[in-house]
This record gives C-alpha cells, sequence and structure tokens, in this order.
C-alpha cells in the first residue's frame, strides 16, 4: 500500500535545492551560473537561501571555488535523485508529443560528425524539414541521461539502464597512409615492414600499440612520433603523408589521397550502436531520426 506522505514536511524550494546541486557538481557559483544561464548573485541568494530554509551550512569557501560541508555531502546524493526525477517528469512530457516540428540533438566522435553526418543530415532535411538538426562533435560521450544529446553514435553499448542502445553496424579498423607516404616508405607488403613505418596515434596511452601488436606488428613507441587525440586532425595527417593511421574501412577506402597501407592485415572490427534515452524513444520525431540514421550508418 502506498503510504501518504506528509506535504507538510517539505519546506524548502526546489529551485532552491537546483542551485545548491549545480553549484556543487560544478564546483563555483559562477561555472554554475553559467550553467543555469543564471546571475551569479541570483545563484548565491538561492543557495543562501536554502542553508537558511534547512538551518544547515552546505559550502566552505576554498579560494575561489567552494567545498561541501559534512552537511553538504549528507543532503548531495538527495537533492541529486530528486533532479534525476525532475529530469524524467520533462522527458516524460516530451516523449509524449506526437509532433515532429522541433529539434533534434545528435552526437558523434569529430570524424563521424564530419565525413558520416552531413550527407545524411542532407537528407533527413529533404524528409523532413520541419526538423532542426543540432550536432555535438566530440570523443567524449555525451550523457544522454541529463539531456545533452537527444542521440548519440558510439563505439561501445551503453551500461545505463534508461538508455535503448540498437547495435547497427559492425565496421572494419583498417591501416591507411597517403601514396607519397607508401612510395617514400613502403612498400608495406608484410606486418614486419611496417616496423620502419611511423603511426598517427589517438590516443595518449598504449591502446592503439597494443591492439596493433595484436595483429603481429611489433611496433614500439618510436613508431608513434606523432599524437592527435582529435580524431579529425589525425586522419588529416594521415592523409598529407604524416604517417599511417587507423580509419574506418568505409571512409578510408572512399578517400583517394590514401591506400590500405597492408591490404591483407585483418582489420580490428568494432561496434557501432545508436543509443537514446528509453523515454524519448517514444517521441515520434526522436524515431523518424533514430530509424533513419540507423539505416544510414548501417550501409
Amino acid at each position: 500500500m502506498h503510504k501518504r506522505m506528509d506535504w507538510r514536511a517539505i519546506k524548502f524550494d526546489w529551485n532552491r535545492a537546483r542551485a545548491f546541486l549545480v553549484t556543487a557538481e560544478e564546483g563555483s557559483l559562477s561555472a554554475a551560473s553559467r550553467a543555469l544561464g543564471m546571475a551569479q548573485p541570483t545563484l548565491g541568494r538561492q543557495v543562501d537561501a536554502l542553508e537558511q530554509e534547512l538551518d544547515v551550512v552546505l559550502f566552505e569557501r576554498a579560494g575561489r571555488g567552494l567545498t561541501l560541508t559534512p552537511s553538504g555531502y549528507e543532503l548531495l546524493e538527495h537533492v541529486r535523485d530528486m533532479g534525476v526525477a525532475a529530469q524524467r517528469v520533462s522527458l516524460t512530457a516530451m516523449g509524449q508529443s506526437q509532433s515532429i516540428e522541433g529539434t533534434i540533438c545528435i552526437t558523434a566522435s569529430d570524424i563521424y560528425a564530419a565525413i558520416m553526418l552531413p550527407p545524411f543530415i542532407t537528407k533527413l532535411r529533404a524528409l523532413e524539414p520541419r526538423i532542426k538538426i543540432e550536432i555535438i562533435a566530440t570523443n567524449t560521450p555525451s550523457d544522454l541521461r541529463r539531456r545533452e544529446a537527444d542521440i548519440a553514435i558510439r563505439n561501445f553499448r551503453p551500461t545505463e539502464p534508461d538508455l535503448i542502445a540498437k547495435k547497427v553496424a559492425e565496421v572494419p579498423g583498417r591501416l591507411y597512409a597517403s601514396k607519397t607516404y607508401i612510395e617514400q616508405a613502403g612498400p608495406f607488403a608484410t606486418p614486419y615492414d611496417l616496423q620502419k613505418a611511423d603511426f598517427v596515434s589517438i590516443d595518449a596511452g598504449s591502446t592503439m600499440i597494443t591492439t596493433l601488436n595484436r595483429l603481429g606488428l611489433n611496433l614500439t613507441d618510436k613508431n608513434f612520433p606523432i599524437l592527435a587525440e582529435n580524431m579529425l586532425v589525425a586522419w588529416e595527417l594521415v592523409k598529407h603523408g604524416a604517417g599511417v593511421g587507423v580509419m574506418d574501412g568505409r571512409i578510408g577506402d572512399a578517400e583517394p589521397l590514401v591506400d590500405r597501407a597492408l591490404p591483407g592485415l585483418d582489420p580490428i572490427m568494432f561496434p557501432i550502436w545508436l543509443v537514446a534515452h528509453r523515454e524519448l524513444n517514444t517521441s515520434r520525431r526522436i524515431r523518424i531520426v533514430f530509424d533513419l540514421l540507423a539505416e544510414e550508418v548501417s550501409k
């Protein structure tokens, strides 16, 4: 049996609780005011008012930032749960809308945002001109649960229970180099030949070396004189002859400036997932874009 709530026991304003939550997560009033689009003095007054309402000190000043007090830490998780619940109310309400008109935000890695999405967006705008598109090009996964984006293109399966994920493709990652670089440093007929090649790394750690060495390349740190964690920049370096790089085989094979560095080498297979929030997935607008994007990415 559902226990009846004592509404008289709730004596604080949700807007003030939200001000506390965002300030705690952002670490300062200035950062929180930017995140909320609110004047800093107004935000500070809301946090002060919450402290007075609850009769607790939530923050201690540490230089220009703020540090949570023990009481602040104790309340933070409860207020964070309130924030998640409030977000679900908004998402559910949005998910009930069956209107096609509106904005869709798609997030993808910089390389997919620059190469894969433009032709898709052109097709989508021709089919559904009432849908506005926002693109977030980032190699850091956006938080769909907090509505940082509506749809994400990812190379890993999400584990968050609130998300809907569909594996739309399994694509080959292959080694590419410019035609001029292959002429100068090649030919690359065997994995051994690549031990004398320069590689463009997209990973500051050892993941890329480890993955390639599993294919029998026997590379060392000396083979990676160039690092560009932005994949689009790394790809431009490869196209302009800086060295060998890894790319989605569909993008690499379509680029006339490069050739496969070692055509007989086994590809590095990786998945492509489309991800959307579970409640947003009931929206007609989201469903249309999600399905059309799934069809496009799977080609």
